[in-house]
């Protein structure tokens, strides 16, 4: 026999019903614009960028005492936080030059291991704003708020922040390269890696239609023709971190994203192979590239007109709080 409840006692178990549904639904979306305060990371973002390309310029081989002080820069910002920082030091012909790592661990016995990296020279003969100075200032401040995060989150992973030494030309390609260093010496000692997050050129926008390109044949796929979108690029190896992160940064309503997997180690698309989440691929860990597409969108790719102002300070914030909002539920 049915009977109809008391609804004296039905109405808590509404309200109740009710709050749950509405923090399901933050946890997806309303949630997200809590995680950091966007005008204040903006303002950090700035200062990264002005020390990175003003105070210092630029980042490339022929100027070893900018890489350095740029290594000093990163090094001195992980030990502000109380971080614990070390370096990977490795030859470039007669130069010294050394990854930076931070190792930022949540809970006793993480679950998980990811790496988040971005390489801090620049080509000769630019400051490199978007290429790749913006990487890094999204890499400083996701560490800063991963860490603010972690004290009123109960996380399980651990989170390694690897800035590259050398990436571009004349390194590029040779095993020179800071993430090919790092990659190859992580698989030699069996290092555990659930994923590599490649930032690459992540601060430029543009909105007029027509001003986002794609490689072949990309551009008869209906993908987006304004560039104010953030795309996540991974091989077949990584379509189950391309898949999460892609749920994640959905839940960022004021950050859009488009993904792309490439099969065959991207070689049949060689553009996509043009950064450090190539390094890791080889070496058969999953990795997928962040980025705002580089020179299919970018005109001051590799030029001395690539300069701080022209960048996009709140599409780099937002980038931010949507890799809180995947480390949130890769850790929770």
């Amino acid at each position: 026999m049915y009977c109809i409840p008391n609804r004296r006692k039905l109405e808590p178990l509404l309200l109740l019903s009710f709050i749950t549904t509405l923090l399901c639904l933050g946890a997806g979306t309303g949630m997200a614009s809590t995680l950091i305060h966007v005008e204040e990371t903006a303002e950090q973002l700035r200062q990264h960028l002005h020390t990175l390309t003003v105070a210092i310029g630029e980042r490339s081989v022929r100027l070893p005492e900018n890489l350095a002080r740029t290594r000093d820069y990163i090094i001195s910002f992980y030990q502000d936080l109380g971080l614990p920082v070390e370096t990977e030091q490795y030859q470039y012909r007669d130069l010294e030059v050394a990854n930076v790592i931070c190792r930022l661990q949540l809970g006793d016995r993480p679950a998980a291991h990811y790496i988040v990296g971005a390489h801090y020279d620049s080509v000769w003969g630019t400051v490199g704003a978007d290429d790749n100075a913006s990487a890094i200032a999204v890499q400083l401040e996701t560490a800063r708020e991963l860490l603010r995060l972690s004290s009123s989150a109960r996380l399980s992973l651990q989170v390694t922040f690897v800035s590259f030494a050398l990436e571009e030309p004349p390194a590029y390609g040779t095993r020179y390269m800071g993430s090919r260093v790092y990659a190859k010496a992580a698989r030699k000692r069996r290092e555990q890696i659930d994923g590599m997050l490649c930032l690459e050129m992540v601060g430029y926008t543009c909105q007029e239609p027509g001003c986002q390109s794609y490689p072949f044949p990309l551009m008869f796929m209906n993908y987006p023709d304004q560039g104010n979108f953030v795309g996540l690029v991974g091989n077949l190896t990584s379509r189950g971190l391309t898949r999460s992160l892609w749920r994640a940064f959905k839940k960022n309503n004021e950050l859009p994203v488009i993904s792309l997997t490439v099969p065959l180690g991207g070689w049949v698309m060689p553009s996509v192979r043009l950064s450090d989440h190539a390094s890791f691929w080889d070496q058969g860990y999953p990795a997928v590239m962040i980025t705002d597409s580089a020179f299919y969108r970018n005109p001051h790719y590799h030029q001395p007109s690539d300069t701080m102002e022209k960048l996009d300070l709140r599409f780099m914030a937002e980038l931010v709080k949507s890799l809180l909002i995947f480390f949130r539920e890769v850790g929770s």
